[in-house]
């Protein structure tokens, strides 16, 4: 079979590879018809990043936990890339009992069994049944297990009744092509808040999680957010921002602006998504919180230091919230909202392509980018 592998810095190719087989009576095989890019996914893709993280690694300049998460080298070696897809479940254990043949769902990108203490308590991504690497999912190579990508012809999936979610037949799929990872990873930014705090006021700051800052504001708007603002230096984006129906802030690219407008005391947000992957956009967006607000910070922080401003989160009783997304914990909300038909995830889609294009498409300098195989042709891009 073929899988899309990602090679070295701006180079993605499809490669043969053996067709995965059931491991045991719980999982399923499925063929993925729809994927799409995760905003993590750019990092190897767009930049010289392997040395550089070897030598900070090396240098004790990063986290020392890094080779635990991406390996001893981190992106330097071949691997199967992409872990946001819907799938048709192909062939199921004897002992799956809720998923069948067939059947259209939505593939989480990290490994979970839904029966430990641990998925119990909503971290389905640190599954302690999920293998015997750090964290355990898709696209990520040897470092996060054995399951390969999911820009594929097919995927082993363990734990098959609890992972696979269903894809409603009253929402497009192509909808949902980001659901296994990059739409939940925005919803636990904003949903939990605005349902706790109907109407208030939230602050996206975007930029290097490039959709994941767009789903959130979009999201916002839809949940009723009584101010959504969207910082970004990006036009595609800002242009995107201001299509959800958020108020778009444009900033200057650099940490210069950020200090420059930074709240000293307090700002008005009791939210904000923090989604530059940037020690400066992070420091903006817990300043410019009012008291008691929360950031939720999605994007990576490699640094083994990262200056916080403790005393004014201390003073404005903030709260930081930094980690994995957790999808097969979101991914019903995910649908609920957009079953509601306030939010549309597809304004964020800036490529969708065909599945035999998808070297090209992984290649393309955009915001959000879909692939899609011949059965869902049908479906109209949409124009930014």
């Amino acid at each position: 079979m073929r899988e899309l592998a990602y090679m070295k810095t701006r180079r993605v190719e499809w490669r043969s590879v053996a067709e995965p087989r059931l491991h045991g009576p719980l999982e399923a095989l499925v063929r993925p018809v729809i994927a799409s890019r995760c905003d993590g996914d750019n990092l190897p893709i767009f930049n010289h990043v392997s040395t550089g993280l070897r030598a900070g690694i090396a240098l004790h300049y990063f986290d020392p936990i890094l080779p635990d998460v991406l390996g001893a080298s981190p992106y330097g070696k071949p691997f199967a890339i992409g872990h946001e897809c819907i799938a048709q479940v192909m062939e199921c254990g004897e002992n799956v009992q809720h998923i069948r043949k067939g059947q259209l769902v939505i593939v989480p990108w990290s490994i979970s069994c839904g029966s430990c203490p641990t998925c119990h308590g909503g971290h389905t991504s640190h599954c302690s049944e999920a293998g015997e690497t750090l964290l355990s999912g898709y696209g990520f190579g040897a470092s996060l297990g054995p399951w390969g990508g999911m820009v594929s012809d097919l995927l082993r999936v363990p734990f098959a009744d609890a992972m696979l979610v269903p894809v409603p037949g009253d929402i497009d799929p192509l909808k949902l092509a980001s659901a296994s990872d990059n739409m939940p990873d925005a919803w636990r930014g904003v949903g939990p808040v605005l349902h706790a705090h109907p109407g208030a006021p939230i602050l996206v700051v975007g930029g290097g999680a490039r959709s994941i800052g767009l789903y959130a504001a979009g999201m916002a708007v839809a949940l009723g957010s009584s101010r959504v603002d969207y910082v970004d230096y990006d036009p595609e984006r800002l242009r995107i921002a201001e299509m959800l129906g958020a108020r778009v802030i444009e900033t200057k690219r650099g940490s210069a602006w950020f200090d420059r407008h930074a709240p000293r005391v307090r700002g008005p947000y009791l939210a904000a998504v923090e989604a530059s992957s940037t020690a400066a956009g992070l420091r903006y967006a817990l300043r410019s919180l009012s008291t008691g607000g929360r950031c939720t910070a999605v994007g990576f922080y490699f640094a083994k230091k990262t200056g916080l401003p403790l005393m004014q989160m201390y003073a404005s009783s903030t709260t930081l919230h930094v980690g994995l997304s957790h999808p097969r914990r979101d991914i019903p909300s995910v649908i609920e909202l957009v079953r509601g038909g306030h939010f549309d995830p597809l304004k964020v889609a800036t490529l969708v392509a065909d599945w035999e294009d998808a070297p090209d498409a992984f290649m393309t300098r955009t915001t959000k980018v879909v692939i899609r195989r011949n059965e869902f042709k049908g479906v109209v891009s949409p124009t930014v």
